[in-house]
């Protein structure tokens, strides 16, 4: 076996950083482009792929990495942003501070075919102005997230810890919650447990809610609403540990009775739970995973709300995603997000729980220990 060398200055092993690397440039060398640009901002769980390539953690405004098939790479930030995070944990050596990035990028990368990873959602609409009468500029989130799907093992410990975290703190929204307390006060020992063990801003937590048992479908930042005793509580807990490898894990919570809406959807999630582990393994499609695991809920007449799934990395959402229009073939080493977002037909109640799966050879494996099951928030430890 080849000896690991010790991790550089970022903490990340130098096998690591070539590693991703290579995969990326091959992906581009197949695609005919010259040179791959990587978008990102603070908007919360889009900036991983700034710091997949370089180490660099966003905390204000954006930043551009740029990695030529040949050539060394170049991170490029605006240049009132100079002061703005930790420049010296990226591992590029070339680090430009310029006015506006579009009119550098224009220079270095005038007459060249560029994918362009953010290209509909991140990039500044004045860099995109600068670039796009002078390079060839191709829409590339699709490939550069199937360059990164496969983790290492290193990732993978870090999407271990990310899932160690994310369950302990739905564990701590299950303690902290009771009816009568403010859904800001319940989620507030979540936030503080995230922050404490090193998630830093990468948090994105938010609750769904309702009366009679059943949870009103929209997505809401916790507030002053009190909890009801007849309520249904969806958390939706998202976090990155400090790998910055994003997960998704949470169960509702229902003290009174559910409604029977709720009990059929919870037993569409059964289904889905027990056809999972055959549906993510190796060698099946995106497509058949979402075919397998939303049949319940469609044969129970609900609706999903979005996609059953997605592979989940340093960007919060990546490509593939599982649903009905992606035939990409599942390789081990994936790591997948699964929330069918079961809706009822009238649009007035849903229910929508948070899974992380590993994909292997022989099966999809969940890697949280949270039961199936709706909780009644009597549980304490």
């Amino acid at each position: 076996m080849a000896a690991v060398s010790e991790p550089t200055y970022t903490g990340l092993p130098q096998e690591e950083i070539e590693r991703r690397y290579r995969l990326v440039r091959e992906a581009a060398a197949r695609d005919g482009l010259d040179a791959v640009l990587v978008c990102g901002n603070e908007y919360t769980g889009f900036e991983g792929a700034v710091t997949y390539l370089s180490g660099f953690v966003i905390v204000h405004r954006y930043a551009y990495v740029v990695l030529p098939v040949d050539g060394d790479p170049s991170i490029v930030f605006p240049g009132e942003a100079r002061y703005v995070g930790e420049h010296a944990t990226s591992w590029i050596d070339a680090q430009v501070f310029v006015d506006r990035p579009g009119d550098w990028l224009a220079e270095k990368l005038r007459g060249k075919r560029v994918g362009v990873y953010g290209l509909d959602y991140v990039m500044t609409v004045r860099d995109y102005a600068a670039l796009r009468d002078d390079c060839d500029l191709v829409g590339w989130d699709i490939p550069f997230d199937h360059a990164r799907m496969v983790k290492s093992e290193l990732e993978l410990a870090s999407v271990r810890e990310s899932v160690r975290i994310n369950t302990e703190g739905f564990r701590i929204f299950l303690d902290a919650f009771e009816p009568g307390k403010l859904e800001r006060e319940v989620l507030a020992p979540c936030e503080e447990f995230f922050v404490a063990q090193g998630c830093g801003r990468w948090t994105m937590d938010m609750v769904l809610d309702g009366p009679n048992g059943s949870a009103l479908p929209e997505f809401k930042i916790a507030g002053a609403r009190r909890f009801e005793t007849t309520d249904c509580v969806l958390p939706s807990l998202e976090v990155a540990g400090p790998g910055g490898h994003w997960v998704e894990i949470s169960r509702a919570i229902c003290p009174g009775e559910p409604s029977d809406d709720t009990k059929r959807m919870l037993e569409a999630y059964e289904d889905y739970y027990a056809a999972a582990p055959a549906a993510l393994r190796a060698g099946g499609t995106a497509r058949e995973a979402h075919r397998a695991v939303a049949k319940g809920f469609l044969d129970r007449g609900y609706h999903l709300g979005h996609v059953t799934g997605h592979s989940i990395g340093m960007t919060m959402i990546e490509f593939p995603k599982i649903g009905e229009h992606d035939e990409t073939e599942l390789q081990a080493g994936m790591v997948l997000s699964m929330h069918p977002h079961a809706i009822s037909e009238d649009g007035k109640a849903c229910l929508y729980m948070q899974d992380t799966w590993l994909v292997t050879a022989d099966a999809g494996v969940p890697l949280a220990d949270l039961p199936m099951t709706i909780f009644t928030g009597t549980e304490r430890r």
